[in-house]
């Protein structure tokens, strides 16, 4: 078998098995990458920085006893440092470049990952569609008229192409289930303190942004996770330790569980008879699993608990852009997209006790959540309202113009037109995806599994939520239904390597 071949084939845990035995050479593995990422690049558009010298000299000196050694990797271009490399986080601002590794980066690389490129992401990660001024479309590898999602939409499309088996992604509000829902990935959230966004950042969004990866397969991810997790110095809190690793429970028989389907719009909006098929197509999964199967409603997860999560997220992309003023040294608005300078004018207009009031109840709500859906193993539920868009779908919605309109309206009329402006925006800036901010808020793990292709040749993934901590059954039952399903030797349809 050729490296190409091998690169299409394997999983991350595969090619590094590969690399053990003597097989294949780290070198030549990220010199088959890095051709694909050049031969995709046209169509998929999915790389923010190269990384193709450093990974070239990286790959000589990989210890191939390594976990992961030589195995080609992407780092997203938002949320995580590498010293030296230019991060734009999907922006025209002027990159930031650091002279120091994030942990998780320390953390990749002792696992003997190599990053071969950053991956592209929507401006400050504020879209689920991977669009922007900056870096332009990047496109699914399954049908590149379509969006491979946001804000992790670079990495999914690469893993999705071919180009690496497994990449980093982050989720603020879905932004590594959204790609893997869009690319017929594995996505795990995972629990809030499970991995360090540190030094960088000690917390985002009010402890709502987590790391971790998109895969190709659950075993990677828990393999990755197993490498990665943990607290440091910096860590503001840590989640619950595993009971054993998480490599081990993506081999373990789940046994038999209770599961909850959810699958209600929090915001009352229309759901694709796509995605209810999806989520149907998981259910029987599940239930060929020998699980329990209950449908249940949460009707407290509603408009109001949307609008709050949207409330906060505003105000935090209002202190980063004080953040960028500063470190750029000068005005930043003829810089970043109408997008990013509505929503930061946005949270600049709302008041800290507004803010504190909004985040109060939020946490109200996760510890109800949390407490009525603890009898469950996971709860089921859609991760995107509509099968993969098509690119630039989002635009006709009219949601920036709107807000502006809104804005302006607000500095008239605020107290009045409030409730119903922001209703409305939230209808036309979210009807693709209802339900992700949900385990961003209460901090739960969950997993996109890719359980589903439509009738047009698009992915369509649901996903599984699970107990606080408890990333191990989720993996086991992830891993359960790859088996069941055979999903894992399902590919884009690309130009397959010879």
């Amino acid at each position: 078998m050729s490296v190409e071949r091998a690169l299409w084939e394997h999983d991350a845990t595969g090619l590094a098995g590969l690399v053990r035995k003597g097989e294949i050479s780290p070198q030549e593995l990220v010199d088959a990458a890095i051709a694909r990422a050049e031969a995709t690049r046209p169509d998929i558009n999915a790389i923010a920085e190269p990384l193709y010298e450093a990974a070239r000299t990286r790959a000589k000196t990989i210890d191939r006893n390594l976990p992961l050694a030589g195995v080609p990797f992407a780092l997203k271009d938002l949320g995580i440092a590498m010293k030296g490399v230019p991060t734009y986080g999907g922006s025209r601002i002027p990159a930031f470049v650091a002279d120091f590794d994030s942990v998780m980066t320390e953390r990749h690389l002792a696992a003997g990952l190599v990053p071969i490129a950053t991956s592209t992401s929507p401006e400050h990660g504020l879209r689920l569609m991977t669009e922007s001024t900056a870096f332009g479309i990047t496109r699914n590898p399954w049908n590149t008229a379509h969006t491979s999602g946001g804000s992790s939409g670079g990495a999914a499309a690469l893993v999705a192409a071919g180009v690496v088996p497994v990449a980093h992604a982050s989720d603020g509000g879905g932004s590594i289930r959204v790609p893997a829902a869009c690319t017929g990935l594995v996505g795990l959230k995972t629990s809030r303190g499970r991995v360090p966004l540190s030094p960088l950042v000690t917390e985002s969004w009010h402890g709502m942004v987590v790391g971790h990866a998109v895969s190709r397969s659950v075993r990677d991810s828990a393999l990755l996770l197993d490498l990665t997790h943990g607290p440091d110095p910096l860590s503001p809190y840590a989640a619950a330790p595993p009971k054993g690793n998480f490599a081990a429970a993506a081999v373990r028989d789940p046994g038999k569980l209770k599961l909850a389907v959810y699958r209600k719009s929090p915001l009352g909006l229309p759901i694709s008879a796509e995605t209810l098929a999806a989520l149907d197509t998981a259910t029987a999964l599940a239930r060929e699993g020998g699980h329990m199967i209950e449908e249940i409603d949460l009707p407290y997860i509603d408009r109001d608990f949307i609008a709050d999560f949207a409330r906060t997220v505003a105000a935090a992309v209002a202190g980063t852009m004080r953040g960028e003023v500063l470190r750029v040294g000068r005005s930043i608005s003829g810089d970043i997209e109408r997008a990013t300078r509505v929503m930061s004018r946005f949270g600049d207009i709302l008041s800290a006790g507004e803010i504190y009031a909004s985040l109060q109840r939020l946490h109200a709500t996760s510890r109800r959540l949390i407490a009525e859906t603890a009898p469950y193993d996971a709860v089921l539920m859609p991760v995107i309202a509509h099968p993969p868009l098509a690119c630039g779908a989002m635009d006709p919605q009219g949601a920036d113009a709107f807000l502006e309109e809104m804005l302006d309206r607000l500095r008239l009329a605020r107290l009045l037109k409030f409730k119903s402006l922001f209703g409305q925006l939230m209808d036309k800036s979210l009807w693709f995806t209802h339900w992700p901010a949900i385990q961003n808020v209460s901090g739960q793990p969950s997993i996109a599994l890719p359980v589903y292709v439509t009738d047009a040749g698009l992915p369509l993934g649901i996903q599984a939520a699970g107990r606080p901590g408890d990333e191990e059954t989720l993996l086991s039952l992830a891993a359960q239904m790859e088996k069941i399903s055979g999903w894992l030797t399902r590919r884009a349809p690309l130009q397959v390597p010879a």
